[in-house]
């Protein structure tokens, strides 16, 4: 079970935060039919998410509960697929990585991101893939070339921030090559992966 972190209302759509979301779209292009990929979405309210399944042993997941109570869609749904914590990965992205990298990495903390902190607390263990996405750390003077700590408002409107326009052809190939992660680590493991990307 794949996992995409984000937010589900239209106004958060292109926001920082939802790169969860956009990566497991764009896998669901990758691995099936164009035509097909967008109508194999489908709701699941009893999980409060939506699913895709890829093929009987694949389904892809957008939880629909926002970001910080991800872990009640993600913990039912690992209930009711019987999903073990090594077959549950996670995708979601990290303020505290450079726009653009990718970090792959299995258990540990969950570095402050709510949803990942959900996903720990409700399925009552921390050892699953985590594909971490960076978003750039928010600046709160672009003149300056270090980055600055934000407080935790400043921390809020930056996620929720859409790319800015310079920004938008880092964060696309960002996700072109988080698919690239993804479908390695199915293809040949999580440590072929882990040696490409981190």
């Amino acid at each position: 079970m794949i996992v995409g972190l984000g937010n589900p209302e239209e106004k958060y759509l292109y926001n920082r935060h939802n790169i969860g979301y956009m990566v497991v779209e764009k896998l669901a292009k990758v691995l099936l039919p164009v035509d097909s990929s967008e109508k194999e979405w489908i709701g699941e309210k009893k999980f409060t998410a939506q699913l895709c399944r890829v093929n009987k042993s694949l389904i892809l997941v957008k939880p629909h509960t926002y970001m910080n109570r991800s872990g009640i869609a993600v913990s039912a749904l690992a209930r009711f697929y019987k999903i073990e914590e090594s077959d549950l990965w996670v995708i979601h992205d990290d303020i505290d990585l450079p726009l653009g990298k990718i970090r792959i990495r299995k258990g540990g903390s969950s570095g402050g991101h709510n949803g990942v902190e959900s996903i720990i607390q409700h399925f009552q263990s921390a050892d699953f893939i985590r594909f971490r996405l960076g978003i750039g750390r928010g600046k709160l003077d672009a003149k300056k070339t270090t980055d600055i700590n934000l407080s935790r408002q400043g921390i809020e409107k930056f996620v929720l921030s859409t790319f800015k326009d310079s920004e938008a052809g880092e964060a696309k190939k960002m996700i072109k090559n988080a698919v690239k992660a993804v479908i390695l680590t199915l293809d040949k493991g999580l440590e072929k992966a882990m040696n490409r990307f981190n």
